[in-house]
């Protein structure tokens, strides 16, 4: 299977880490009844935690990971993309140079944190309706949609309606896999 290379912000791996994890967690309470008995409360789910280990081989080995050390300077959450996991918005907040490096080889480690504050205000209104009963989205006179072809990727359509990857999967928070549209399917480019 040949998949898709990760990336995050501007930055696209050369080759996939080799390890790559992901956790989750639920908050949960605990509360004490009569009779020693228990009831369990939902607080929700926390951020996914997703670490990853890997090397950069070649001449270019050490640049690769320069590279990389640069996208985690640069402060705040981007868009981070692997070729089979949910995309999520996430801060990058370790990276850890896991030997010595040499000029044609550098093994790392690196954890990311997910945000999903990027979400707010941007979720797509839903009424009950169209054909069937199924659910139609309700169209904002100001926005603008492009109707999947064959062929086309988020990334294509970012170039070409002037966007950066990031602003289009901001404004379409229903594909939970940039890496995978489907066509007909509807995609909001203003």
């Amino acid at each position: 299977m040949d998949l898709s290379p990760m990336r995050y912000k501007s930055y696209t791996w050369p080759h996939n880490p080799r390890v790559y994890s992901i956790d989750y967690e639920r908050k949960m309470a605990v509360h004490k009844t009569p009779f020693g008995l228990f009831r369990l409360q939902d607080l929700g789910r926390t951020n996914r935690i997703m670490e990853g280990e890997g090397e950069f081989v070649g001449p270019d080995a050490y640049s690769q990971f320069g590279q990389l050390a640069n996208m985690f300077y640069n402060g705040g959450p981007g868009l981070l993309i692997h070729p089979l996991w949910q995309a999520a918005n996430a801060y990058f907040v370790s990276l850890r140079l896991e030997q010595e490096p040499r000029p044609d080889f550098v093994r790392y480690s690196f954890t990311f944190w997910e945000d999903d504050s990027w979400y707010a205000g941007l979720a797509v209104r839903q009424n009950q309706g169209g054909a069937g009963g199924q659910t139609a989205q309700e169209w904002e006179p100001s926005a603008v949609y492009h109707r999947v072809v064959s062929g086309d990727t988020l990334w294509a359509l970012a170039g070409q309606y002037g966007l950066s990857l990031d602003e289009l999967v901001a404004l379409n928070p229903q594909i939970k896999n940039p890496n995978l549209i489907r066509v007909g399917e509807e995609v909001r480019v203003r």
